[in-house]
């Protein structure tokens, strides 16, 4: 009994035990390098933001907000991932497993609440423009970012205490590389695993669909509005304030879906940390390129406020 004791005050993450030891150096100078690059993105996005006047908008409000929510999401998961990588032991406390899991759905669920405001931001501004200034008034925005985050923090409470409540027994192995549901509720025992296994997977996906939905819906009034615009330099100006914010849209749904939706068949433990790697890595780290390579205006602001300082021009 005190073997079962000591095994339940903690869990072993076994996300990377399969692959050849000789890969994970590699995995954790790349990973490494990634998250780095991750957080300067970002850090780049928010400084840029602060220090350009012409960039305190509703818009650009929101992308800091996602920025941020972007930095804690990454740091909840990946400087433990980036130490696993290098150590043999791989467990992880009862406690701080609860934390991980409620860190990672307040962030996850809190960037795809701003990536929602952040939709309707575009839709006022290309389908009712007059009325943007009263309908994105900064009391407005405060607001909706304020409750994009408490929106973050409900699901996080509400997953994590739904998970944390069942009795665990046994064995201790979470396959996977971060304390995700599914591997989890698996080494629960009780009568109501299914139970809390169908109510925390329908409002995952419920949240997630109806943040798509709409975005979905904004999008449509969006592309039908700029489709009325007579000039083809108007439709493409006012597709492109869009662009970035659409193509993040697509990468995040896309990922999210492949996770949350995909086909209850037998997968490998090496497929499930693969497509972990997408979401908790690969898209945080493809977000702060896109928001600064397709938008023109904060590009051009980065280039203002850093590059003139790192090579001032001679005289």
């Amino acid at each position: 009994s005190q073997r079962a004791v000591v095994s339940m005050s903690e869990f072993i993450l076994v996300g990377f035990s399969t692959f050849p030891p000789h890969l994970l150096p590699i995995f954790f100078l790349l990973f490494l390098l990634m998250y780095l690059f991750t957080l300067l993105g970002n850090l780049l996005i928010m400084a840029t933001v602060w220090s350009e006047r012409g960039l305190h908008t509703p818009m650009y409000l929101f992308l800091c907000a996602l920025s941020i929510s972007e930095i804690l999401y990454t740091l909840a998961i990946i400087p433990r991932l980036l130490a696993d990588l290098l150590s043999t032991l791989h467990t992880i406390p009862f406690a701080a497993c609860a934390s991980q899991m409620f860190f990672t759905f307040m962030f996850g669920f809190t960037h795809s609440f701003l990536l929602t405001v952040m939709g309707y931001d575009r839709y006022v501004a290309i389908c009712h423009p007059l009325r943007y200034n009263v309908l994105m008034s900064p009391c407005g925005c405060t607001c909706l970012v304020a409750w994009s985050w408490v929106g973050g923090l409900v699901m996080g409470l509400v997953v994590t205490m739904a998970v944390f409540h069942l009795t665990f027994c046994g064995p201790n192995e979470v396959h996977h590389f971060f304390c995700h549901v599914p591997p989890l509720v698996k080494l629960a025992c009780g009568t109501d695993i299914p139970l809390v296994a169908l109510g925390v997977g329908l409002v995952c996906i419920t949240s997630l669909l109806g943040c798509f939905l709409l975005i979905f819906l904004s999008y449509a009034f969006i592309m039908a509005t700029i489709l009325k615009i007579p000039s083809a330099e108007g439709r493409h100006k006012a597709f492109s304030t869009c662009a970035s914010h659409l193509t993040v849209v697509v990468m995040h749904y896309g990922f999210a879906s492949v996770v949350y939706l995909k086909p209850k068949a037998p997968q490998s433990l090496e497929g499930d940390t693969l497509m972990g790697i997408t979401y908790t890595i690969l898209t945080p780290f493809l977000s702060p390129i896109i928001f600064s390579l397709r938008n023109k205006e904060l590009k051009t602001a980065m280039k203002k406020t850093f590059v003139s300082k790192l090579y001032p021009q001679s005289p």
